[in-house]
């Protein structure tokens, strides 16, 4: 009946030494995951900062100050803009599903200009 005992006895301690080891596993992982989620709302925070500073850096009205100020452009005047009928932008079209690489996409129709900049179709000599 003692050895029994004895052999209960160290089953109950590897028993109650597995829990204590398992809980201090779990709360070591718990402080680990929470560490993480805390830097990932921060760069979450700093992606959303970067962003905004993003916008702010590409605005049309702070380009076009920069431009004018610093660099001393101006917009031509209506006369000297001359828009080119038919030209096709450079910059390469993505691809459409369902497109064949074997036949080339159709190009797509250009957008209609402004008022002020359209002009009559033939070249006005350089000036």
């Amino acid at each position: 009946m003692t050895r029994l005992n004895l052999l209960l006895l160290a089953i109950l301690i590897a028993c109650a030494l597995s829990v204590v080891t398992s809980q201090h596993k779990a709360r070591k992982l718990f402080i680990e995951l929470q560490k993480a989620q805390k830097f990932s709302q921060e760069l979450d925070i700093e992606w959303g900062r970067l962003q905004l500073e993003q916008s702010t850096w590409a605005m049309h009205s702070r380009i076009e100050s920069i431009a004018s100020q610093q660099l001393s452009m101006r917009v031509p005047d209506a006369s000297r803009i001359q828009v080119m009928p038919g030209q096709v932008s450079a910059a390469p079209q993505p691809a459409l599903p369902g497109a064949r690489p074997d036949k080339p996409a159709a190009a797509p129709a250009a957008a209609p200009q402004p008022a002020t900049q359209q002009q009559s179709a033939q070249p006005q000599p350089q000036q």
